[in-house]
């Protein structure tokens, strides 16, 4: 797929992993609409993408554990495009503590709020904008939380559930989704090494068998996915862990 010219929308871009899809979208010529939990990091990253690549971006507030602010971000973005051609649901709340009574009430439901109720209704309130592409993919940052008996992850058991519940929705979706050439595509990562993926450094940095998984290889996956041919459905990438 050239991105030139493509419609993004990212959420949970105002900060580490989704800061990183912004900028690449615009490197990589897309218009992006990004979403954060605050105005200001949302503004913040979208001075990064205009000040680092002249891409086309617009910025939002999006609380994704809170309904109307999902609505109103889809509603912001279709005043301004009539399609969206790539949709990215990074936003999730993560969760430390290996057990249940490590967290606040609060805490644990706006996890789960975030991760699963947050991914659908974002799905749902920017599906005409889907539709309206002529092809549409929707990728969804999962974890390998999500997979059957894994467990080695330090997450609260809310993010376990949050991200089990993402992968269910997306797993149905990417069936239902199918007839109207809609792609949904999840990546399953185990906890990957922390650090800029577009930094220099980072990007040119030889990547082994030995080493952790790096966010600018979870950030390749999402490139590769997206650039498939058309009649090529990836439902979901999951990772060997060390």
């Amino acid at each position: 797929m050239d991105p030139t010219g493509k419609t993004v929308v990212a959420t949970g871009a105002g900060r580490g992993f989704g800061r990183a899809l912004a900028l690449e979208a615009g490197r990589l010529g897309a218009r992006t609409f990004l979403c954060a939990r605050t105005a200001a990091a949302a503004r913040r990253v979208a001075s990064e993408v205009a000040a680092d690549s002249g891409g086309e971006v617009d910025a939002f507030a999006c609380d994704l554990a809170a309904p109307a602010t999902v609505r109103a971000f889809a509603h912001q973005v279709a005043a301004r495009t009539g399609r969206v051609d790539v949709l990215i649901n990074n936003g999730a709340r993560h969760l430390q503590g290996p057990d249940p009574w490590d967290a606040e009430d609060d805490a644990i439901t706006d996890t789960i709020a975030s991760g699963a109720t947050g991914t659908l209704l974002t799905v749902k309130h920017f599906l005409p904008l889907l539709r309206a592409s002529r092809a549409a993919d929707v990728v969804n940052l999962a974890s390998s939380a999500a997979e059957g008996r894994n467990h080695r992850s330090a997450a609260h058991p809310a993010f376990y559930a949050a991200k089990a519940a993402q992968a269910g929705f997306a797993d149905v979706l990417s069936h239902r989704l199918r007839p109207e050439g809609i792609r949904v595509i999840s990546l399953h990562p185990p906890d990957f090494t922390d650090g800029d993926p577009l930094h220099p450094a980072w990007e040119h940095a030889p990547r082994t068998a030995d080493d952790a998984l790096s966010a600018r290889s979870v950030l390749d996956c999402v490139l590769f996915a997206i650039g498939q041919p058309r009649d090529c459905f990836i439902r979901s990438f999951h990772f060997e862990q060390l």
